[in-house]
């Protein structure tokens, strides 16, 4: 099996408690896309060559930072962590959270001030509950966007390539 070439999207996975690895395995495999899962640790290894385990150095942002790095135009990185969102759309990526919802460059400022205001609810104890379980239905929306989105990566590059090309 041959590995996509330098003109296709890639997927990179804050790996790191992602509860939707084997779904994005299935949607890469399908399209025959790159997938970097990065992890300070704990992933296991993968014998599908189109994924590379990526074991960055522990540290809170070390995943997102090495993510931040790497990712370019029309890729898309799949995470629940706000800030790398952010991060990955200014570099014109796609983010997608493990529950199906993309991020864009309309919502993610939203996103940051609800983040905001939700740690300092935390930090002065009146929120001491976390974000209600994962469920099958998640999965579901997760597949159908994932899918979508790789679509819509794929057009990017294509569009891109057909201005300069």
């Amino acid at each position: 099996m041959s590995v996509n070439n330098a003109r296709d999207p890639q997927i990179y996975v804050d790996a790191d408690a992602c509860p939707v690895k084997d779904e994005t395995e299935r949607v890469a495999q399908r399209h025959r896309l790159k997938i970097f899962m990065v992890s300070d640790g704990g992933v296991r290894p993968s014998q599908n060559p189109l994924i590379e385990i990526v074991i960055v150095t522990q540290g809170a942002d070390a995943a997102d930072n090495w993510i931040a790095e790497h990712i370019q135009k029309a890729d898309i990185c799949v995470t629940n962590d706000i800030p790398l969102a952010g991060r990955c759309l200014e570099r014109d990526a796609f983010a997608l959270r493990p529950n199906g919802q993309a991020f864009t460059h309309d919502s993610i400022g939203t996103a940051l001030a609800q983040r905001q205001i939700l740690q300092n609810l935390r930090d002065t104890g009146e929120i001491t509950g976390g974000p209600r379980a994962f469920n099958k239905a998640d999965r579901s929306q997760f597949l159908n966007h994932l899918e979508t989105t790789v679509q819509a990566a794929k057009r990017k590059i294509n569009s891109a390539e057909e201005r300069t090309g």
